[in-house]
């Protein structure tokens, strides 16, 4: 990310209504690799792959900050294999991390894995060093420590169903494990920021926060993001495209001030729902209109999405989620042409950071 870009979000965040407003994209393995012409493994374990693919997405679509910036990722395999899960590869599909625990009473066994040594970890870092000289003499600097949520992990690690369900007849056990996950989290995010000062942004990605009530993310899900959130960062950015009301007020006390949502729900109500203390970042469907859909739907579809708002502070236009497979490069330059040409006049006052 470019220091205009870089400053462009924390303008957004602090509450200007910039003209025309910004288009931001998270963009990462499910869309990215195809895009641009390789398989999504050649994707994982080639730096040079990575490296091109992502310099061509910033070339091709230079209205667009994309966010967190040259994500160096495994799926939903990078923090689950510092546990020990299994991850399973393919030539051309989404890793996996097979879960490994049948019960609550095994988390008792686990450890707190080490950042440093344990899983994909160390092979995150080491790519983004090897290519940092290279990254920012293209004008970019790494921006954004990222993790995915402790509720997520804990859902790898356990299955989805399962951790659910425990979540719901085993309090204690669950709260030990998120607690750990959460500790791991913190000296994830500690280790990033250690390896590139430049980062000054935290992501964490929790789509399970999206399935659970707003009395239960109050007990399991906003003490620990409140944790993980805890880095003394300008950004904390929060990605759940799962359902967002349960959760959306309780969002500014875990420190967030960056949401990007699904489709679930509008940016208005969001809005409200946030007592508009967060900056939104959405929400054109990813797969009905800008996967699957014409130019011309996404026109509409943005026009329409515009058109709702009488405020446009703390907006940031973006798809209901991260780049959706298959997004062809003629509907995501239809998204930034239109937001880039829609007349917007109204502006807030400036209002600082807290």
């Amino acid at each position: 990310m470019t220091d205009r870009e870089w400053n462009t979000i924390v303008s957004v965040v602090r509450g200007e209504a910039l003209r025309p407003v910004p288009v931001a994209f998270i963009i990462d393995s499910p869309w990215l690799p195809k895009w641009a012409g390789y398989t999504i493994l050649d994707y994982f374990t080639d730096e040079c792959v990575f490296l091109t693919a992502n310099l061509k997405a910033v070339d091709a679509f230079p209205q667009a900050i994309f966010l967190p910036g040259f994500w160096s990722e495994y799926g939903m395999c990078t923090e689950p294999s510092a546990f020990g899960a299994v991850s399973v590869w393919e030539e051309d599909e989404f890793p996996f991390a097979n879960k490994m625990l049948s019960s609550p009473q095994q988390v008792e066994s686990l450890q707190k894995p080490n950042p440093r040594k344990h899983g994909l970890l160390p092979f995150v870092i080491k790519r983004l060093k090897h290519l940092q000289p290279e990254i920012e003499a293209r004008g970019h600097k790494i921006r954004f420590a990222v993790a995915r949520g402790p509720l997520n992990i804990a859902s790898f690690l356990m299955g989805t169903t399962e951790f659910l369900t425990a979540l719901k007849i085993d309090h204690e056990a669950m709260h030990k494990f998120l607690a750990l996950i959460s500790e791991f989290l913190v000296d994830w995010i500690e280790y990033q920021r250690e390896c590139f000062p430049s980062i000054d942004g935290v992501l964490v990605l929790d789509d399970i926060v999206g399935f659970i009530s707003r009395r239960d993310f109050e007990t399991f899900g906003l003490p620990y993001l409140k944790r993980v959130f805890s880095a003394d960062v300008t950004i904390k950015f929060f990605h759940n495209d799962a359902p967002c009301k349960a959760c959306a007020p309780l969002l500014p006390q875990a420190g967030i001030n960056l949401l990007n949502f699904g489709i679930q729900h509008t940016l208005a109500e969001m809005k409200q729902w946030t007592g508009n203390q967060i900056a939104l970042m959405g929400n054109i469907p990813p797969r009905d209109v800008l996967a699957a859909g014409t130019p011309d739907d996404v026109v509409r579809s943005v026009t329409d999405l515009l058109n709702s708002l009488e405020d446009h502070s703390r907006i940031i236009v973006s798809c209901g989620g991260g780049m959706p497979p298959g997004a062809p490069t003629e509907n995501i330059r239809a998204l930034i042409s239109t937001v880039s040409s829609s007349a917007i006049t109204h502006r807030k006052p400036f209002e600082p950071l807290e």
